[in-house]
């Protein structure tokens, strides 16, 4: 589809030559005579650019580009004057123009303004396009109890520039809770930059953190920027802390109190303005107690702790959890809609997820490339899932009744799982038939795989 270009001219000519010129180029153009009937054609349509005259009757081009930025959707804008003064133009540039032409146009000059701008209007809506992908790949999902405090205590921190620790279990999604402090702050705007303690060989970890100079030591052919530099005005996220050796520890502790770095074979100090948030799945303390890490850092670093629970401890998130990754793997690999049954939502939510969110959307994508159906029921989901312990009943019943369905509801649903929710197999295991397995699941409430 042809960019979209308003042409705004008092005079009758330059209307006609512009847009003959333009739609040569394969645009779709319309013209104007005034600021008002500019205003007009965009409240009625939506343009890629405008091209618009200072001097115009009625409301000039700078008011009428005053109204313009009042709207939801702003186009591009480039202005024209036949008046080249610098204050118009400075004054036009303050409103938002994209660029300033002088009359009488170069239609060469005019052809490639209108080829910049819409190339930076194109620039723009796909850095829009990939930040919105983004901000919906880092979502921190769920409506537990735990993830609505986790993303109140996200809110309130990260306009601050207190470091933060996060700990948790691996897979749990520590790098998300990072990334949303960053999002959320002031420095969002600059780096976010990684750094895994512990993929790094002991030998590399403190040129990549600081730095180097060429030839500091046996293979620095060139010299190297550090993630610290790299972070500079934005976040550092120094994932498992708790695997970075004593002597890093220590270089990491006197940049953080010094906020400036030396890169390895410089003897010069370089100031640096970095907001650190660390994260581990170990807890620091022991590590402290046997002399693996530095009391003094954690100190440093441990100024407002985080925990991210693991996923058994907020088994109500798996549905929203599961749905959100099979929509992601649905559109990425191009499947048609695939969904999961209630029963099979039933079994994962079941299964104590060693490897917490992690696990579970290696899973989904794994039903997305490999199930055949288009939903996803029990008897598609690997063994393994099946091997989990069922939570046992916890719960205190006022009558009989309600004890005993309990139990048959536990009992049904264990051997469900154990055959994997083959009904033959399953009514044939209990010594019930298979009609009479179907009516006692629905009395209590468990979905079958055919639902």
């Amino acid at each position: 589809m042809p960019a979209s270009i308003l042409i705004v001219d008092d005079e009758s000519g330059i209307r006609q030559s512009l847009a003959s010129l333009l739609r040569d180029e394969g645009y779709d153009v319309e013209a104007v005579a005034s600021g008002e009937e500019c205003l007009a054609a965009v409240d009625r349509r939506s343009f890629d650019l405008i091209l618009l005259d200072v001097w115009l009757p009625g409301i000039d081009g700078l008011a009428t580009l005053e109204r313009l930025n009042e709207r939801e959707v702003i186009p591009m804008v480039v202005m024209i004057s036949g008046h080249g003064k610098i204050e118009t133009a400075v004054r036009a540039t303050k409103l938002g123009a994209f660029d300033f032409i002088e009359k009488p146009l170069s239609l060469e000059k005019t052809v490639l303004a209108v080829k910049n701008a819409l190339h930076y209007l194109r620039l723009e809506q796909e850095n829009r396009r990939l930040r919105a992908e983004l901000e919906q790949r880092h979502q921190i999902l769920g409506d537990s109890v735990p993830m609505k405090a986790l993303r109140q205590q996200i809110a309130l921190t990260a306009p601050t520039h207190g470091r933060v620790l996060i700990y948790g279990e691996s897979g749990t999604g520590k790098e998300l809770v990072a990334r949303a402090l960053h999002a959320q702050s002031a420095r969002s705007s600059n780096p976010f930059v990684e750094v895994n303690c512990a993929a790094i060989p002991e030998e590399l970890i403190e040129s990549e953190l600081f730095g180097h100079r060429k030839g500091s030591f046996t293979g620095a052919s060139e010299d190297k920027t550090g993630k610290f530099q790299k972070a500079d005005s934005g976040t550092l996220f120094l994932d498992e802390v708790g695997d970075m050796s004593l002597k890093t520890q220590s270089k990491v502790l006197r940049a953080l109190e010094e906020q400036r770095v030396e890169p390895i074979g410089s003897g010069d100090m370089v100031a640096v303005d970095v907001r650190v948030i660390a994260a581990t799945n170990k807890k620091l303390e022991d590590e402290i107690a046997h002399n693996s890490f530095r009391e003094d850092l954690f100190y440093r670093l441990n100024v407002i702790p985080f925990t991210v629970p693991p996923l058994r401890d907020r088994i109500e998130d798996i549905p929203v959890l599961a749905r959100h990754f099979l929509d992601e793997f649905n559109r990425a690999y191009g499947k048609k809609a695939k969904e999961l049954s209630p029963a099979a939502v039933e079994v994962l939510m079941r299964y104590p997820w060693p490897g917490n969110v992690r696990e579970l959307k290696n899973l989904i994508e794994r039903l997305v490339i490999m199930c055949p159906a288009q939903e996803i029921a029990p008897q598609h989901l690997p063994p393994e899932i099946f091997r989990g312990v069922p939570r046992t009943v916890q719960q205190t019943f006022s009558t009989l009744h309600e004890a005993r369905s309990a139990y048959e509801r536990e009992f049904i649903l264990r051997k469900l799982e154990e055959n994997q929710w083959n009904m033959t197999k399953t009514a044939t295991a209990i010594g019930l038939e298979r009609t009479h397995l179907y009516r006692k699941m629905k009395a209590l409430g468990i979905a079958s795989a055919q639902n």
